[in-house]
């Protein structure tokens, strides 16, 4: 790996870990707009540094360039988004940017080198894609039953109410409203 490789993987490395250093946290319009901007200038500046290179090495380092930037850019917009269709949406498209990407290293080898190559580039997309759907699938899943119980809860405690009069069932009901977010 070059210098401007190793550079290029530290800026998207501290541009991914800003945007993931949040976890699921909501980030602003803003925060958004700011890295998407960031992704691009990273982007332009390495692709400026890659028209030094030519052939495959040129190749590579395009895709490398474009990869950081899918990244940055995705995690960012699911951040920004929060949503579980989001996040699977991020993965979606940093899974095919890292497909386009191997498939670019492939291209130096040769033979079945190169096919076993591409096939392995291939099922690695095929299984981070599969990992985003299940993963978007459960976080919905956990999302309807967390919904689910808040509600039962929710009338356990208006049941609760109703042996209550007046004031006190006014309170009690409040109170139920205000814990169960109704």
């Amino acid at each position: 790996m070059n210098r401007f490789q190793t550079n290029l993987l530290a800026a998207a490395t501290g541009v991914l870990l800003v945007c993931s250093a949040s976890g699921f946290a909501t980030t602003t319009r803003g925060d958004y707009d700011a890295v998407k901007t960031r992704a691009d200038t990273d982007y332009k500046t390495a692709s400026d540094t890659c028209k030094s290179l030519s052939g495959n090495p040129k190749d590579v380092c395009v895709a490398e360039a474009k990869a950081a930037r899918v990244k940055a850019t995705a995690m960012a917009e699911a951040d920004y988004k929060n949503t579980p269709k989001a996040r699977a949406s991020a993965k979606n498209d940093i899974a095919s940017a890292d497909y386009d990407l191997a498939k670019q290293r492939c291209d130096a080898k040769t033979g079945n080198d190169k096919d076993v190559c591409v096939k392995e580039a291939k099922a690695a997309q095929v299984k981070a894609k599969a990992d985003a759907k299940a993963t978007e699938k459960t976080t919905i899943a956990r999302n309807d039953a967390a919904s689910d119980k808040r509600d039962a809860n929710y009338k356990v405690a208006l049941e609760k109410c109703d042996a209550l009069a007046g004031a006190a069932k006014d309170t009690c009901q409040a109170d139920a409203k205000s814990t169960f977010g109704k």
